[in-house]
């Protein structure tokens, strides 16, 4: 409990600065991944739809047209309010929006029928236990949409992202790999399948500005990135001016059982 109690406390002195970047952060507004998991979950207007770690809300407010109702959950009451006014904004009145941890979630059994998470999962203390939580308050054959950054398989590879991810955002836990959540996933009870990757090409400045990094840390990225091996130049496409890499992200999908 006190691994979660810091995590959290992370997360919401990281993300409530840096609620109001992300309410435009075309990454999170407006990235290929985002119709990608709406087509996913494959919605037909009868769902009672769970977003997990909303932030600013786009997930919740992509998925709601197509749902009979949304919760959106978020650590962070500054993220809240953010996603709260964009969906106002949007007239919807479908969503509802709570603030809760992803690993005790504030919901009955069998509450949702389809769940989403984006761009969130890399923040959660303990995703085992995140899963489980899910599967409870998912009906049987519920669906879990899930996408997020993933690390690479070769482990070297693997370090060296968490390095350079932790030093940005110091409420960072673990980038997964893909293969990690399907194993995740099926000890928490579903069935889960990748059924996508794609490459998001980051602008670095950017992506340290979003989350306030300090200076000193993101002299650091820059060091490290300088003195990257021809491997990790290569897996990450680092670059130098403008700086900036690439990174993977997957598309999951799990049936709980």
């Amino acid at each position: 409990m006190a691994r979660n109690s810091a995590v959290n406390t992370a997360v919401q002195e990281q993300f409530g600065a840096a609620a109001p970047a992300y309410a435009t952060s075309t990454v999170h507004a407006s990235g290929p991944d985002l119709p990608a998991l709406v087509a996913a979950a494959a919605l037909t207007g009868r769902e009672r739809v769970l977003d997990l770690g909303t932030g600013a809300g786009h997930t919740a407010i992509a998925l709601a047209p197509h749902a009979a109702s949304v919760a959106a959950v978020d650590l962070t009451p500054a993220m809240l309010a953010v996603a709260a006014g964009l969906a106002a904004g949007r007239g919807l009145t479908n969503v509802t929006f709570h603030e809760a941890d992803a690993s005790a979630l504030p919901f009955p059994d069998a509450s949702f029928d389809v769940m989403a998470c984006r761009y969130a999962a890399h923040h959660f203390a303990e995703p085992a236990l995140a899963l489980r939580e899910a599967a409870r308050v998912l009906v049987p054959g519920g669906r879990f949409v899930l996408v997020d950054c993933v690390a690479p398989e070769d482990p070297a590879l693997d370090t060296f992202l968490q390095v350079f991810e932790f030093l940005r955002d110091a409420s960072h836990v673990r980038d997964c790999r893909a293969s990690e959540w399907l194993r995740l996933f099926a000890g928490a009870g579903f069935e889960a399948e990748v059924l996508g990757r794609s490459v998001i090409s980051l602008d670095g400045a950017d992506w340290v500005q979003r989350m306030n990094t300090p200076a000193e840390k993101v002299a650091m990225i820059r060091r490290l990135f300088a003195e990257a091996t021809p491997s990790q130049r290569a897996a990450f496409e680092l670059r130098e001016e403008p700086w900036g890499f690439s990174q993977a992200s997957a598309l999951l999908r799990a049936r709980r059982r």
